[in-house]
């Protein structure tokens, strides 16, 4: 789908570092291997994601990747809650900052978190206008997925939330949705 906010397959594919550790758990590959069951889980939400993202000018695949990374598409949910119960649904809204909006998994919560994934952003391309689209994607999503609006992206790497691995597994999920069709 068309974005109003770049496009994520022409981001660079950013390293997760596995540290000193060496296994097929961590990195892209384990990101990617996640992304490959997660679309499955996807599919029923297909439809709704793609309305979503399509009426707020996002990509699919990026909305679908958030929903990966945030709640596994609900399988790390209790009754729609995280294990602190804090945050809610597949999008993995703060109650603490958001009221909660629909079910867990309804179009309506998706919207919601949809429609703070657009703010996050916008508020981060007016915040850093010289930055380009590459390191206003990558700070909206560390905005969105931190709520600090005053977030640093240097050298191409993002300094959200200590290990940069929220951001890094957004994009890396979000270029496998897409070039699955998402």
């Amino acid at each position: 789908s068309q974005s109003c906010y770049g496009d994520v397959t022409s981001l660079q594919t950013p390293v997760i570092s596995c540290g000193t550790v060496k296994t097929t758990g961590c990195g892209v590959s384990a990101s990617e291997k996640i992304a490959e069951i997660d679309i499955i889980r996807l599919r029923p939400y297909r439809t709704i994601i793609r309305r979503v993202a399509k009426n707020l000018c996002l990509e699919s695949s990026l909305v679908a990747a958030i929903i990966s990374v945030g709640s596994r598409v609900g399988h790390l949910l209790e009754n729609g809650w995280d294990c602190q119960r804090v945050k809610f649904g597949l999008m993995q809204i703060d109650r603490r900052y958001y009221p909660i909006r629909g079910t867990w998994n309804s179009e309506e919560h998706i919207i919601q978190g949809s429609t703070i994934l657009t703010i996050a952003l916008k508020n981060v391309r007016r915040a850093y206008p010289r930055w380009t689209w590459e390191q206003q994607l990558i700070g909206g999503l560390c905005a969105y997925h931190s709520r600090d609006w005053k977030i640093q992206v240097l050298d191409g790497r993002d300094y959200c939330c200590g290990g940069n691995d929220y951001v890094y597994n957004v994009i890396i999920r979000a270029k496998y949705f897409k070039r699955s069709g998402f």
